[in-house]
C-alpha cells in the first residue's frame, strides 16, 4: 500500500457475502483501503460457488482479493458487541443482509451512525430496502428475468439468460462508485451517508437506453442498425457490425455482392432494419463460403468493424491481450496458475502482487483484533469462547 492510493487510510467493515457486495469491497481494497471481511462461522456463502478446494473457490477468489478475514459469531452477545466496536472505528460499512437483519443484530445504520457520524453505510440487496419485494431473494439470474434482460437478450427467439453474473458484478461497480462519491461528500460536509445499491435498480440502469426505446417504439424497439450480428463461417463464427452506409457498401464489396449495397431494400438504415431478415439471409449465404481469417482480414482492410468470435482460451493467447497487459498469471495455492484480469484504471497486479490473494475464513482474526485496543488476554478469551474464530495454520 502506498499513500498515493485513493483509499489509503480508509478502513472498511465488509459484512457482505456472495458477489455484489464483496466485489464492491474488493474494488476498495485494490485502491488501498484496509478491508476487514467479517464472516460468520462457516464463512461467506460465496466460498461454495463452484468447485471448492479447502476454503476457496475461484468465484470467491475473484471478488475477495486483498482483504483480511475475521470470523465472528454474531449469535453471541459478545460477538455483536465486538462487531459494533469494529464498525464504530471504520469509515465504510458494507452489508448484504436481508433488509431488517442488520437492525435486529445492532448493526443498522441508525445505531452505528450515532456512534460514528461519518460512517458511509452501503446496503447491497436484491430488491432494495423498501417496497413490496424487499424480502425477496435476488440472485443474478432472477434479476435478469425480472428486469426484462432475458427477453431483450433473446431477440426474436426465446428468453436467453446470460451465463455471466453481469448484474451482480455491475452492482459491485455501482456500489464502489457510490461509496467513493459519499467519501468525497464527507470530505466537504463531515457527514456520512446511507446508500441503497441493489440488483434490481442496477439491472434497470444497465439497460436504461433499452427501456426508453421500448416505450418510445411501442414495445417493439428495432435494432439500432443492420447488419450487426454473428455469422457462421466455414470454420467458426465472426461478428460483423456495419454501422454506417459506407460500412455496408464496403461490406457488400468484400463479400462480392455489390448489388446488395445498391438495392432499394437496403439503401439506408431504416430500410435495412425493415428488411433485416432477408438481408441477414443473403449475408449468411456468403460468409459460410470462407474461413474466419479470410473474412476478418478483408473486412478490416475495408474499414468494416468485425471480430472473430473467440472462446476464453483464444483470448488468453491473443497477442493484443498480452500487449496491453490485460491479465496476469497468478499462482493460487489451491488452483495453481490462474489468469487474473487487470481492472481498467487500477494498478496492474504486476505492481501489487500482495493483492493477488483472497483470505481464508478467520485467517487474520488475531491480527485484526490487535488493531482495536484489545489486550492479548481479551483476544484469546474471545477465541476460546468461540466468539471469534482464528484459522489454525495446520488446518490449511
Amino acid at each position: 500500500m502506498t499513500t498515493a492510493e485513493a483509499l489509503s487510510g480508509i478502513r472498511i467493515y465488509d459484512a457482505s457475502q456472495g458477489v455484489a457486495g464483496p466485489h464492491a469491497a474488493m474494488l476498495m481494497a485494490l485502491n488501498g483501503a484496509d478491508v476487514i471481511k467479517v464472516e460468520p462461522p462457516g464463512g461467506d456463502w460465496g466460498r461454495v460457488l463452484g468447485r471448492r478446494e479447502n476454503y476457496q473457490t475461484i468465484h470467491f477468489f475473484a471478488f475477495n482479493r486483498a482483504k483480511r478475514s475475521i470470523v465472528i459469531d454474531m449469535t453471541k452477545p459478545q460477538g455483536r458487541e465486538l462487531s459494533e466496536r469494529i464498525a464504530s472505528n471504520c469509515d465504510v460499512f458494507v452489508e448484504s443482509f436481508r433488509p431488517g437483519v442488520a437492525e435486529r443484530i445492532g448493526l443498522g445504520y441508525d445505531a452505528l451512525s450515532k456512534i460514528n457520524p461519518g460512517l458511509v453505510y452501503l446496503s447491497v440487496s436484491g430488491f432494495g430496502q423498501v417496497g413490496p419485494y424487499r424480502e425477496r431473494s435476488g440472485v443474478d439470474g432472477l434479476l435478469q428475468a425480472y428486469s426484462g434482460m432475458m427477453v431483450m437478450s433473446g431477440g426474436d427467439g426465446p428468453p436467453f439468460r446470460q451465463n455471466i453474473i453481469a448484474i451482480d458484478i455491475m452492482t459491485g461497480v455501482y456500489g464502489f462508485s457510490a461509496v467513493c462519491a459519499a467519501l468525497m461528500r464527507r470530505e466537504k460536509t463531515g457527514k456520512g451517508d446511507r446508500l441503497d445499491v441493489n440488483l434490481m435498480q442496477t439491472a434497470a440502469a444497465f439497460q436504461a437506453s433499452k427501456i426508453m426505446e421500448f416505450v418510445d417504439e411501442g414495445g417493439n424497439p428495432p435494432p439500432l442498425y443492420t447488419p450487426s450480428g454473428i455469422f457462421e463461417t466455414s470454420d467458426g463464427h465472426i461478428l460483423v457490425s456495419a454501422m454506417r452506409d459506407a460500412h455496408f457498401i464496403a461490406l457488400c464489396g468484400v463479400i462480392g455482392r455489390p448489388d446488395l449495397g445498391t438495392s432499394p431494400l437496403y439503401i439506408d438504415i431504416p430500410s435495412r432494419n425493415e428488411n433485416a431478415k432477408s438481408l441477414v439471409t443473403e449475408l449468411k449465404a456468403e460468409f459460410v463460403k470462407q474461413v474466419t481469417e479470410y473474412w476478418i482480414e478483408r473486412l478490416l482492410d475495408a474499414g468494416v468493424m468485425a471480430e472473430t468470435v473467440n472462446n476464453y482460451g483464444d483470448w488468453l493467447k491473443d497477442e493484443h491481450a498480452k500487449a496491453v497487459n490485460a491479465y496476469e498469471w497468478v499462482d493460487h495455492p489451491d488452483f495453481g496458475r490462474l489468469p487474473v484480469a487487470n481492472i481498467p484504471g487500477f494498478m496492474p497486479l504486476r505492481d501489487t502482487q500482495d493483492r493477488a490473494k483472497a483470505p481464508d475464513p478467520g485467517q487474520h482474526s488475531r491480527e485484526i483484533l490487535s488493531g482495536f485496543d484489545l489486550s492479548e488476554d481479551t483476544v484469546e478469551k474471545l477465541i476460546a469462547d468461540g466468539v471469534v474464530q482464528q484459522l489454525d495454520s495446520s488446518e490449511r
